[in-house]
This record gives C-alpha cells, structure tokens and sequence, in this order.
C-alpha cells in the first residue's frame, strides 16, 4: 500500500506564482526519485473554525492563504529515501527557495489505510 506525505502552511497571497515556481521544481526531482504522485493546492474555499481550522494549525496571517499538499510513495522505504534526499542542499540545488516560512508548516507520514 501507499505512503503518503502531507503538508499544510501559509503562503503570502503575493507569492503564489513564487510557490508555483518552487513546488513544480521541488516535485520534478521528487518524481524521479521515486514519488508516484505530487499534488499542490491552493486554499479556495476555507472555512475559518469556531475551536481549531487550518489557518490556526498554521498561525496563518491576513495576507496569507493555506496550502495543502501532499506526496505519493509506493511505499515507506522509498519516501524515506526520497526525504534523506529532501534534506540535502545539493540534491535540491536548482529548487528555488521557499517563499513562506517553513517554520508554520506542518507535515507528517502517513500510512495509507485505503484508496477508492
């Protein structure tokens, strides 16, 4: 079965075609390490919650808009070595840097239970 990356942070409006640039670029090399699937959206429709929502998780400013996105694995030995790859500056050379603060970002593993 599958293992999937997710991820959640707060880009500034203004840099969306920033992200754009940078996702496109990260997930080219993610694919030819091994990434089945990259997926990046952009929030549209995003319902600010009465006790938690994701632009709390995310301590999301007035000019910023969430992202949500997530990475496909054929499974959990490829993404780790997919993420050992991640972590080197030298192997995402020519990835244009971030343009939000990775420090807001939050991601996580997950083992996937079942896809229809």
């Amino acid at each position: 079965m599958s293992y999937i990356d997710g991820f959640v942070a707060a880009v500034p409006r203004a840099n969306k075609q920033l992200y754009i640039e940078h996702s496109r670029a990260a997930a080219d090399k993610l694919k030819a390490w091994g990434a089945t699937r990259v997926v990046e959206n952009w929030g549209d429709d995003v319902p600010r919650g009465e006790v938690n929502d994701f632009f709390g998780a995310v301590k999301a400013k007035d000019d910023e808009v969430v992202v949500f996105s997530w990475i496909e694995y054929p499974d959990k030995a490829t993404r780790d070595r997919v993420v050992a790859k991640m972590m080197s500056p030298e192997e995402m050379s020519g990835v244009p840097d971030m343009p939000f603060d990775g420090a807001r970002m939050i991601f996580g593993g997950f083992e996937t239970l079942f896809a229809v």
